[in-house]
């Protein structure tokens, strides 16, 4: 087994989730990562934990998913039974092929995710870790070869996290007691957005790894404006370029996409909660320098924004706002490396790319 791999392990179980002696955990991988489930048992087993172990199979799902009729999904309870019982969730993503859902409609897709809400919802209440194993396909995805992404990926996971919550915390000492956000990036991008009272999350490869973002969640009816998401993102196999939002009271009110249009048509309509924002991130990881078609780590880059449509995490949220639920979350990237302004209560924070607190500002 490459090393890596069991220090890749190591840090998921004592710095992202704190794995102790009698906690039920819940691993979710696909049958290529096998290596990375091993791992993570023997450290379980040597720390007296419970594991469950579920082989998370893209063709699986997409042959559950275009057999059924849309109108018959149920929560499964059982599968809601075995994540009130967890006290942590360890899931990573790695599968060969990155489009094998890609015919799975969007209107199945939606439906799904509707049934599936509470045991998201339980699942985001507990312990959770989501990261990745460098697979051929996403290797394949990000335009590298097999070995070039393993060192992507395991140098990015093994980062010097607690350097990194320094470098980010000067971020969240900015947003928190801050009112507005602006965000500006050529001619296509200008949208203001209230963050008063709500806290800003330091993510420094906890629930995500790598992590390497501040993020929040905008109060639900204060976005206006509009936004080009100029870099892709893939969604259930489908590629989804140049998606443009228009906001008015914090709801989506226009919207188009240059390729799959259908598919983000589809993220919105899922349910009410979908045209609103859920979150506003912002990306200040300098080692992750290289889009991969993958958001665990694309929106983290440095010199990007991302702003998610859909569910607020309840922990961004102050009680006297409102909380915005949906069955989605769906991450967009605006590239702010040029011609592009961030700005907290009229004063810039960051220009071009670079942070205030940054030599080079």
């Amino acid at each position: 087994m490459d090393p890596r791999i069991r220090t890749h392990a190591e840090t998921i179980v004592d710095h992202s989730t704190g794995i102790e002696s009698g906690d039920n955990v819940v691993i979710s991988m696909p049958a290529v990562a096998e290596d990375l489930a091993v791992a993570l048992h023997e450290l379980l087993g040597d720390r007296g934990a419970n594991p469950v172990f579920l082989n998370n199979s893209d063709r699986a799902a997409r042959a559950y998913l275009r057999a059924s009729d849309e109108d018959a999904f149920e929560t499964p309870s059982h599968q809601l039974a075995l994540y009130e019982a967890a006290d942590a969730f360890i899931i990573a993503r790695g599968g060969e092929n990155v489009s094998e859902q890609g015919d799975v409609e969007p209107d199945t897709n939606a439906a799904y995710r509707r049934a599936m809400r509470p045991v998201l919802d339980e699942r985001l209440e507990k312990r959770w870790c989501l990261t990745q194993y460098p697979s051929s396909g996403h290797a394949q995805l990000a335009g590298m070869s097999t070995e070039g992404y393993e060192n992507f990926v395991w140098d990015a996971v093994t980062l010097d996290w607690e350097a990194q919550r320094e470098h980010q915390a000067q971020m969240v000492d900015i947003l928190d007691g801050a009112d507005e956000v602006r965000i500006k990036s050529g001619e296509e991008t200008d949208v203001t957005m209230s963050v008063a009272g709500n806290p800003t999350l330091n993510d420094y490869g906890e629930r995500n790894l790598p992590g390497g973002e501040v993020f929040t969640a905008p109060v639900k009816e204060s976005v206006n404006g509009y936004v080009h998401f100029d870099l892709p993102l893939y969604r259930k196999g489908k590629e989804i370029e140049d998606a443009r939002l228009r906001f008015e009271d914090g709801r989506v009110v226009g919207h188009s996409a240059e390729r799959n249009e259908d598919v983000l048509t589809g993220i919105l309509e899922t349910d009410e909660g979908a045209r609103y924002l859920g979150e506003l991130g912002i990306g200040m990881n300098r080692s992750i320098d290289q889009f991969t078609y993958n958001m665990l780590f694309d929106e983290k880059m440095g010199d990007t924004v991302h702003m998610a449509v859909g569910n607020a995490y309840a922990d961004t949220v102050a009680a006297e706002n409102e909380r915005n639920e949906s069955a989605e979350h769906v991450d967009m990237i605006v590239d702010m490396s040029e011609d592009s302004v961030i700005e907290v209560d009229g004063e810039v924070v960051q220009r071009d790319g670079t942070f205030v607190f940054e030599d080079e500002f």
